[in-house]
């Protein structure tokens, strides 16, 4: 796989969450009613689709995102972080509600339970029928999209709107199903080609296990039958399930590293660096090679947007592993 040979391709448009993560480091969680004191702590930029537009751009991919901070120092931390990984914020909205914060209780061996305030994040205008919540650039920007990406920490009346633009235009809409656990509704679902949760997200919006690879497959196949193309299952140390309708099912093994840090942020990097490939038009084996990679580099340092790898990182440990 080469660095210098790279199809020209059109931008990855990101919409999606922004937040100030507010780290905590612990040794165990609370209990109800006790006060346990943090080793450390530190606020760094973060959310799931600032997260995904940063590793996209660092991967030397055109990555814009769409999305909204306030007027407030929680808002420019996450401004000048974007702009440092490359990120276009040409569609990045100030806003007068505070930005988007998450509290993430990091333990030690990397795991970490996230408590979010939407703030910005949910606060888009409500409008009635015939309006926009997108500028007309916006818009533009949707339809020349090589890919959208959505998570679930904005309303689900924003995720429609993005996703039926998008498919208006024939642009392949990827939904990371992390952020809210209520259903997917019907009218963001059929807008939908790729549907990416992990493990869990799979058993709770399907209703059916997912402990084993064959389990997983089954409940993806499910979402086929109900129109998705493609559900991209993310499984931790597990690896990923890549199921499509009308091929077999692809399962690919987890790049270990020999230290986790910080899993905050894996899912995201796993997610964007994906579609990422797929939009270098690699073979979906390959594209789940280059995720596994990016995500393996992610948890070996602590914090989000800080830990996404650049593009020569990937490649440098594709070629050390020949996976």
């Amino acid at each position: 796989m080469s660095n210098s040979v790279r199809p020209t391709s059109s931008p990855l448009v990101v919409v999606g969450s922004a937040n100030a993560d507010i780290y905590v480091e612990i040794d165990r969680i609370p209990r109800e009613g006790e006060t346990v004191a943090a080793r450390t702590g530190q606020t760094l930029a973060g959310g799931k689709g600032a997260n995904q537009a940063a590793c996209g751009a660092r991967l030397s991919h055109p990555t814009y995102f769409i999305g909204q901070v306030g007027k407030d120092a929680h808002g420019m931390l996450i401004r000048d972080a974007l702009a440092s990984c490359g990120v276009r914020l040409d569609y990045l909205n100030t806003v007068s509600v505070s930005t988007g914060h998450a509290v993430v209780m990091l333990q030690r061996g990397g795991q970490n339970s996230i408590i979010i305030v939407g703030g910005a994040n949910v606060s888009w205008p409500r409008l009635g029928d015939g309006m926009s919540r997108l500028s007309t650039n916006a818009q533009q920007l949707i339809r020349r999209a090589g890919i959208i990406l959505l998570q679930r920490e904005l309303p689900d009346s924003v995720n429609i709107e993005v996703a039926k633009i998008a498919k208006s235009a024939n642009v392949p809409v990827i939904l990371d199903v992390g952020g809210m656990e209520g259903p997917i509704p019907d009218d963001l679902f059929k807008c939908i080609t790729i549907l990416s949760p992990n493990e869990t997200e799979l058993a709770r919006l399907t209703g059916m296990p997912t402990n084993t690879t064959d389990q997983v497959i089954v409940a993806a196949t499910k979402w086929l039958e109900m129109g998705v193309k493609q559900v991209l299952v993310k499984r931790g140390e597990e690896g990923s399930v890549l199921v499509t309708t009308g091929a077999p099912p692809i399962i690919h093994p987890s790049i270990l590293a020999p230290m986790v840090l910080d899993t905050t942020g894996a899912g995201d990097t796993f997610t964007a660096a994906f579609s990422v490939a797929l939009l270098e038009k690699k073979l979906p084996l390959d594209c789940l090679k280059f995720a596994a990679a990016a995500a393996s580099l992610c948890v070996r340092v602590k914090g989000a947007i800080p830990s996404m790898p650049d593009r020569s990182a990937v490649l440098q440990l594709l070629q050390d592993k020949i996976i």
